[in-house]
């Protein structure tokens, strides 16, 4: 009788059902979807759309205005891939590493420059994507997804003979290593913007206008380099992905 009390008593705290915080969701069929964040990372994707199309929309061969600012970031972009995944295979992989970082980038930024907390919702709030732990797990789950590719592309299935380098009983932190590595981009990116807004959410309730401004200008410089962070490591995994084995 008294284990049966007990499992009756923890029935009354659906430990499964726990959430931290409040949530404006969709409900589509059988699916859940956190709505706030569909809709901030649609402003997001709609921003980096029409850059794009004034950028690109009448091409000159001396660039002004936000031809000049395309190209100047394609070039970062490229630098930055290049340097990462090496001269001879890093071309196809310019848009994967260029869209992480301009998503994270602007993702970060809105969250410090738009005031979303202005626009009400039904429960929850808006925030910037990359403030939410879905949006950050998603993007190191795509790194996965495409330096795996990557390397099996290349190499096939001897790809997965680098885990028994330089000795075979590493293969095990090897496997280990490939859990860590999108764990360690999604928590790292997460926590940083969560923590930024956190911080100068408190401080504007607190001292509504001279200290939180030095903050905010810092947490635009610290986003900056969080995207920056995001899309090195991850090209630097596809180029590890890419690299041949020993002396090939």
């Amino acid at each position: 009788m008294e284990m049966l009390d007990l499992l009756n008593s923890l029935n009354c705290f659906p430990l499964a059902e726990l959430e931290v915080g409040q949530h404006f969701y969709w409900q589509i069929g059988g699916l859940k979807l956190h709505g706030q964040i569909l809709m901030t990372s649609w402003v997001v994707m709609a921003i980096l759309i029409v850059a794009a199309f004034l950028g690109t929309r009448n091409v000159q061969r001396v660039p002004k205005g936000m031809q000049n600012f395309m190209e100047y970031a394609l070039e970062f972009i490229r630098n930055l891939t290049k340097d990462q995944i090496g001269e001879k295979d890093y071309r196809p992989w310019v848009p994967f590493v260029g869209t992480l970082f301009l998503f994270i980038f602007v993702s970060n930024w809105s969250g410090a420059l738009v005031p979303w907390k202005l626009f009400e919702l039904p429960s929850g709030e808006l925030a910037a994507p990359t403030s939410d732990i879905n949006t950050t797990v998603a993007l190191a789950l795509l790194t996965s997804i495409a330096y795996f590719y990557g390397g099996i592309s290349k190499k096939g299935l001897g790809y997965f003979a680098g885990y028994a380098e330089p000795v075979p009983f590493m293969v095990p932190f090897k496997i280990i290593e490939d859990f860590t590595k999108p764990l360690s981009l999604s928590f790292r990116l997460f926590g940083n913007i969560l923590a930024d807004e956190l911080v100068v959410g408190v401080l504007v309730l607190l001292v509504p206008l001279f200290i939180p401004l030095p903050l905010m200008v810092l947490g635009l410089f610290l986003s900056a380099i969080q995207a920056l962070i995001f899309a090195t490591l991850a090209a630097n995994y596809i180029g590890e992905a890419l690299e041949e084995h020993g002396h090939e």
